[in-house]
């Protein structure tokens, strides 16, 4: 199995990376992502497929977007089976009172934050990486 599956080694590890630009969320209920469009995760549900993407290309095709966003990468190798890690982390900014929406790819966990709240995000993510904020 890829990545690491240890808690205690993934949390130490932890560091995380701000992405430029603002992400939006969109739905699409035919499914058909417009010409042009370069949606960061694309995920289809029984009710429409969900888009993320950035703000600016939402706004150049004139799609109803929502939950303006910041992309934190988490640059440690978790791995897909990995016990508590993205649990202990959504604990934390919860008890700092920011949601988040987090996306999982094959290398890496990806967290999407209010825009306001990036900074504070990165904090607190560097607290736990420290330990002081478990």
């Amino acid at each position: 199995m890829s990545g690491e599956t240890d808690l205690d080694i993934l949390l130490q590890s932890l560091s995380a990376r701000l992405a430029e630009g603002v992400y939006v969320f969109v739905t699409l209920e035919d499914g058909a992502v417009p010409a042009g469009l370069h949606p960061r995760m694309m995920f289809r549900e029984a009710e429409g497929t969900t888009l993320i993407l950035l703000k600016s290309e939402a706004e150049a095709q004139g799609l109803a977007f929502e939950f303006p966003c910041r992309m934190i990468t988490l640059e440690v190798h978790s791995s897909l089976a990995a016990v508590g890690f993205i649990a202990r982390i959504a604990s934390a900014l919860a008890r700092h009172g920011m949601g988040v929406n987090p996306v999982s790819g094959f290398y890496h966990d990806h967290l999407f934050v209010p825009e306001e709240r990036a900074a504070d995000a990165m904090r607190i993510l560097s607290d736990i990486a420290r330990g002081a904020g478990d």
